[in-house]
């Protein structure tokens, strides 16, 4: 099913078993067949953005000191993964209404200007163009797409932002009210993917 695809897998859930978006997130990259995968397990925890780093940031990069190359290397690590990835599968819970805080903190270190998008006369432009991106997405509550849903719109919006504009959602959501129902429901959507 694919033509020399590169995939960079995303993993936002806390729990690394009994997972249903890791569990959709497995199915979806085995159906996808890649020929490269990179993964991203963010329960292994990324730095947060600090003030040396936004000042790092801000430096132009033929000026940066070797202390703020140091500050900015995994931030530079995760936008060369996302530059070379066809497709982004992204899985992930809803936390109180939300993305995982570790999820956000992967955001805050791609989503750079200058790198991965940039101010243009109409205003910002994404760098990241012609790629594709799957979010599987698992809550027990929220319904996907309700007015308590904070995570998909947003999710939807900064990838658009940083120029990745095709974005699918797959949910096996309000999975406490579905029970296994959700997530067999989600499944057989990826099995048509």
């Amino acid at each position: 099913m694919t033509d020399n695809r590169n995939i960079l897998r995303i993993d936002a859930s806390a729990r690394k078993t009994g997972s249903s978006s890791r569990a959709m997130t497995d199915a979806l990259v085995e159906r996808l067949a890649p020929d490269n995968i990179v993964t991203r397990d963010l329960a292994v925890a990324l730095p947060f953005v600090t003030e040396n780093w936004v000042g790092a940031n801000f430096t132009d990069e033929g000026e940066r000191s070797d202390a703020q190359k140091a500050e900015l290397a995994v931030s530079d690590t995760l936008v060369a993964e996302l530059f070379a990835a066809d497709i982004l599968v992204i899985g992930t819970p809803i936390y109180n209404f939300g993305i995982p805080a570790a999820l956000k903190a992967w955001i805050d270190m791609v989503a750079r200007a200058r790198k991965t998008f940039q101010y243009i006369a109409n205003g910002p432009e994404g760098l990241l163009t012609g790629k594709k991106a799957y979010i599987l997405v698992a809550s027990g509550g929220t319904a996907i797409g309700s007015e308590i849903d904070f995570a998909t719109g947003y999710l939807r919006h900064v990838l658009g932002f940083i120029g990745i504009t095709d974005v699918t959602f797959i949910a096996a959501d309000q999975q406490m009210v579905k029970g296994e129902a959700a997530v067999e429901t989600a499944l057989q959507e990826i099995a048509i993917t």
